[in-house]
């Protein structure tokens, strides 16, 4: 809960609201940041040895995640376009996040 209210905060518009109204772009969007941030814990949770391990790959799941919003925030056009409905754009969008969840996750297996 802590992750999407964080998340939400970063991105330059309200996704829980935008979803609220129907917006399907912003919906697949959300769900990609918040899959992104959960594989690498659902990995975390299977190959952690003590509950500390768990929390700091949460926090590094987390700034990865976050991450993505800052590096295409330059990029305001991209959820401008997710505002206004663009389901390609945030399909893209959730495909980044959810493939460097997946990376992050596998990274801990190693």
């Amino acid at each position: 809960v802590a992750f999407m209210a964080i998340y939400e905060r970063l991105t330059p518009y309200r996704e829980l609201v935008e979803v609220a109204r129907g917006n399907t772009a912003a919906a697949v969007a959300f769900l990609g940041a918040t899959l992104g941030f959960l594989f690498p814990l659902m990995s975390a949770s299977a190959h952690s040895v003590e509950w500390l391990d768990f929390v700091i790959w949460g926090l590094v799941s987390g700034v990865v995640q976050f991450s993505v919003v800052m590096a295409f925030r330059w990029r305001k056009s991209i959820y401008q376009h997710i505002r206004d409905g663009n389901l390609a754009v945030a399909l893209m969008l959730m495909t980044v996040h959810v493939a460097l969840g997946g990376m992050n996750a596998a990274s801990m297996v190693v």
